[in-house]
């Protein structure tokens, strides 16, 4: 049986968290939109500390098997109430971030332990993984970037673009960033596997970061590896290359994992448009009416309903991707189909939020437009819109990627 009722535990920390990306992060977001290169020192302090306390309740509670069935289904929801504060400082929080997730879905438990384990001490650190490279964006099989081994080490050459928080991770003491490179290009898949780098390692260097539409808060960051080493421990997973590619389910295994937290993401976003949108209306004298026959509704009000049904469907899938990781299942269709509909959901419900304010929703005196800029980046990052709905269209119907392309 499917049950997404959450804990009271899991619920008072979703209450805990919706208070503080009220009070915390709504108050600066769009000073650090407009100063898209500045990082909010204070509200990182803030969230290292919360995370810290976090982890060292669950440490005292011994992580008790409830907590432990609802733990994704619990980020998810703690996601969907960040990124309704604010989608840029919830991704600039330090954190493991998507290399975190990379190690926990393909690393060893002495990786896990080793890497994971420093983000409970000491300074804010970042975590990052870099794919996309500037000939292949969705197409990460076409990787050319290089891991060779040489001695007790490995060598990466080439150049990673768009890494989300690239810079953080690679310049700040404790970090890293979890690398996909090839160390055979003529196996193709088989021969991608993923390395990590830990920041200040010499050879990797942040080349730039990018003015951005939306998300400014956070850093977006091109690195450069000339002949950087790594310790041969540094790769996760199988170094050898068979004729199962192992390193690439890494790669397909951590989208698994991150995409139902980038569906709540983007869930939040459009959530904060619709409730600013609500709370417009209210003070205009201009109620929602539930319960009243589709034919005498406003068109405002069928638009309303319409956008906030959009956005439970969205919400559902979420959590069943995430429940299903939590239970120990395969998930890789539900979380193309969550990525998928939040992705097209919250870009075209904060569209038509700022649509129906008119002038409002354009103004920069208003938080609409923002939630515009900052939706769009979740139907592309983690995966495109196109490429999700092809994943949920091989699943569907038992197709390869080389017979459905």
């Amino acid at each position: 049986m499917i049950d997404f009722e959450p804990s009271q535990s899991a619920t008072a920390q979703r209450q805990a968290v919706h208070a503080l990306a009220q009070s915390a992060m709504r108050p600066i977001a769009r000073e650090y939109d407009e100063r898209e290169h500045e990082r909010p020192w204070d509200f990182i302090r803030v969230m290292w500390e919360l995370a810290r306390q976090m982890d060292a309740e669950r440490g005292r509670r011994g992580e008790e098997a409830g907590l432990r069935r609802e733990r994704t289904l619990s980020l998810v929801m703690t996601a969907e109430e960040l990124a309704w504060g604010d989608a840029g400082l919830f991704i600039c929080a330090p954190g493991p971030g998507l290399g975190g997730v990379a190690i926990t879905a393909a690393g060893t438990p002495e990786q896990q332990k080793r890497f994971l384990g420093r983000f409970r001490e000491g300074e804010p650190k970042w975590g990052a993984m870099a794919i996309t490279e500037a000939h292949c964006g969705s197409d990460t099989a076409a990787i050319r970037t290089t891991a060779a081994r040489d001695g007790d080490d490995w060598v990466l050459n080439g150049t990673k673009i768009f890494c989300t928080g690239g810079q953080m991770a690679a310049e700040h003491p404790g970090g890293f960033v979890v690398v996909w490179a090839t160390v055979d290009k003529s196996a193709g898949r088989a021969g991608i596997k993923p390395f990590i780098v830990e920041a200040g390692t010499p050879g990797m260097k942040v080349l730039k970061v990018e003015d951005k539409l939306g998300i400014r808060a956070s850093d977006t960051a091109t690195l450069v590896f000339e002949d950087c080493r790594v310790p041969l421990s540094n790769i996760l997973g199988d170094p050898e290359v068979t004729l199962e590619p192992a390193g690439f389910k890494g790669v397909m295994a951590t989208f698994d994992a991150s995409r139902p937290l980038v569906a709540a993401m983007a869930i939040g976003v459009g959530r904060a448009a619709l409730d600013y949108l609500r709370d417009l209306l209210k003070e205009k004298g201009i109620p929602i009416r539930y319960g009243v026959a589709p034919t005498r509704l406003t068109a405002l009000e069928r638009d309303f309903m319409d956008m906030e049904a959009d956005l439970h469907a969205a919400r559902l899938l979420a959590w069943r991707a995430a429940w299903m990781i939590d239970q120990g299942l395969r998930n890789n269709l539900e979380a193309s189909m969550a990525k998928a509909k939040a992705g097209l959901a919250a870009a075209r419900i904060t569209q038509k939020v700022v649509e129906l304010l008119g002038p409002l929703g354009y103004s920069r005196d208003h938080p609409a437009e923002k939630w515009m800029r900052d939706a769009k980046i979740n139907d592309i990052f983690e995966g495109t819109q196109q490429i999700n709905m092809l994943i949920v269209a091989r699943r569907i119907l038992d197709y390869s990627s080389r017979e459905l392309s």
